[in-house]
């Protein structure tokens, strides 16, 4: 691993020849990466110094540029859907950043979703590889599978077992993808075997809007207090918040991962959930839930049965803190505590990246009298958790999460505030392991305590 750039990056010349196994598929007719979206790359070489993989890895097939030659390559036959080529894709976060980047406006985001699914269907992985993606992918996205599975977890934790196992590192010489995903366990608590929020919650004051609420999976499980806030904050600010009981899994952790037919079951799901609730918006405080709720219409673009649906479900949803800086706060907002506090903002990567959501979280942080706002470096840079592919890939998202709270804590800020469950586990895992206490809390608790006049320490 190594986190320098190579020196010349302005040209490339890519030899597949290494890229060979005996399953030598290619791309099958069910939307193969678009040969229109890989033409408009100009291969300039801006994307890679934006792209984690590549900052880590330090290969160019580990970069977006690589990537759409080896799509281009395997669109024309000159490279097979292999394990050496396959690996190159996964070694892929999703963060979007070149996207962002891109001057081109190469639509590299459309173009790995149409390539994760080809290599689910047309690529054989290793079993052990199969194996851990049926766990992940059978137990995730659904809530009340993963339910079942805490109260062994946190007798696990009580009994101080996961102390043992971390500090022998047993697990992690023995199974590495299993001891990544055992270090982002948080402490569990009775809070996360309940469901304490009402399908209703009316408006505090004049009702100005009529919204519905996504729970997530693991928001909803190991960060409900999340949601508890939300639904204050909007009730706060004059909106009733509907919650759809049968709501499931966005899709956002299958879907990404090329799990195509689960990721659009579960999508169904969700617009079922929330048909006839007749709400104004449809609101989620999870950055990466939010993108894939977002493009829904794209996931279901060829169901007959959804498509419509689809198309009229996507643009109501909104990320709670892009739906407040809309309407504007109208509930009062107090101190935090009687000092100054200093904090530091975490951008998601589907948030800045994918929804194009930046300044709307910093503006309401702002409000809150007493806050100020410190910038890291690279703030723009993926932590390294992306869903799953601190699991999957354990070793890059180890050196990233390295990274990122490195910068966090070089702004000096006494509180990191953070918009996703995924990256509030990985910046955790990375504070605990750099003997830091430093607490991480999601921006809506922040501004949840500020209307109800309640102290920092009492969110602890």
């Amino acid at each position: 691993m190594t986190t320098n750039l190579p020196s010349e990056i302005s040209s490339v010349s890519i030899d597949f020849t290494d890229i060979q196994t005996t399953f030598a598929n290619g791309f099958d007719h069910n939307h193969p990466p678009d040969p229109k979206l890989i033409d408009a790359c100009v291969h300039c070489g801006f994307c890679l110094s934006t792209c984690p993989s590549y900052r880590v890895i330090g290969k160019e097939t580990d970069s977006p540029r690589g990537r759409i030659y080896l799509m281009d390559a395997i669109n024309e036959g000159d490279a097979p859907l292999s394990s050496a080529s396959v690996q190159h894709f996964d070694s892929c976060l999703g963060c979007l950043a070149c996207v962002t980047t891109c001057p081109s406006g190469v639509q590299y985001d459309k173009l790995i979703a149409a390539t994760r699914p080809q290599i689910e269907r047309n690529h054989l992985r290793g079993l052990g590889d199969r194996l851990f993606r049926k766990l992940i992918f059978s137990l995730f996205p659904y809530p009340n599978r993963l339910r079942l599975m805490l109260a062994p977890l946190a007798l696990y934790q009580k009994l101080g077992v996961s102390n043992l196992v971390r500090s022998t590192g047993l697990l992690q010489r023995l199974a590495p993808r299993l001891a990544a995903m055992e270090s982002l366990l948080p402490n569990i608590t009775a809070k996360s075997f309940q469901d304490s929020l009402p399908t209703v919650i009316p408006a505090q004051g004049e009702k100005r809007y009529r919204v519905g609420m996504i729970l997530g999976c693991v928001q909803r499980l190991l960060f409900s207090e999340v949601n508890e806030a939300t639904a204050r904050v909007l009730s706060a600010n004059g909106c009733e918040v509907v919650i759809p009981k049968s709501q499931g899994c966005c899709a956002a952790l299958p879907y990404h991962q090329g799990q195509e037919a689960q990721g659009q079951a579960l999508a169904r799901q969700m617009i079922d959930a929330f048909e006839g609730t007749n709400v104004d918006a449809v609101i989620i405080n999870a950055a990466g839930c939010g993108h894939t709720l977002k493009e829904y219409d794209r996931i279901l673009q060829n169901d007959p049965n959804y498509r419509d649906k689809a198309a009229e479900f996507a643009p109501k949803v909104k990320d709670v803190q892009e739906f407040l800086s809309a309407i504007g706060l109208t509930a009062t907002l107090h101190p935090l505590q009687a000092e100054p506090l200093t904090i530091v903002y975490q951008d998601a990567c589907h948030l800045l990246h994918g929804q194009k959501i930046s300044l709307q979280p910093r503006q309401l942080l702002r409000q809150i009298p007493g806050v100020t706002l410190r910038e890291p470096i690279d703030a723009a840079l993926c932590c390294g958790s992306a869903g799953v592919y601190n699991m999957l890939q354990p070793d890059v998202a180890e050196e990233l999460g390295q990274q990122k709270v490195a910068n966090l804590l070089n702004t000096g800020a006494t509180l990191i505030a953070s918009s996703n469950p995924g990256c509030s586990l990985q910046i955790l895992k990375h504070l605990h392991q750099q003997n830091r206490t430093v607490p991480v809390i999601h921006p809506i608790r922040l501004l949840d305590a500020s209307i109800r006049a309640i102290g920092l320490a009492d969110l602890f």
